[in-house]
């Protein structure tokens, strides 16, 4: 209740400060920004593949793969991202660690419960 409440008072102030109207387009109030993390695994850790994915409305624009290295635009606008964050140094070499400190890092904590979980099958019959 208290976030309807803020909704609402946030509304209302953007309204009194008059706040512009989209330039006649309908507006559908629904925007989604999201970014994927995903650790490809081949043959254990021997082989490990670090891959982001930045998407805006079901749209992917920006992409980070570890084999490559680099950030790369798959929009125009993605293409813009891409050079500022490629022009960050530290910031890549952080993004190129995450093979090692987010993929095989979860890798070790996780494969107990999932990759060396070994259930025999049982079948049971009613009639």
């Amino acid at each position: 209740m208290e976030r309807v409440r803020g909704a609402g008072a946030v509304l209302a102030v953007l309204v009194v400060l008059g706040a512009p109207p989209a330039a006649g387009e309908e507006l559908s109030g629904v925007f989604q920004l999201m970014t994927n993390h995903e650790c490809h695994f081949i043959n254990g850790t021997e082989l490990v593949r670090f891959v982001e994915r930045h998407i805006y409305n079901r749209e992917q624009f920006l992409h980070f793969d570890s084999d490559v290295g680099v950030y790369v635009g798959d929009t125009p606008r993605g293409e813009i991202q891409a050079r500022h964050f490629n022009s960050k140094r530290e910031w890549l070499e952080y993004k190129r660690s995450a093979v090692d400190r987010y993929c095989r890092y979860n890798y070790e904590l996780y494969a107990p419960c999932s990759v060396e979980r070994r259930v025999p099958p049982s079948v049971s019959i009613s009639l």
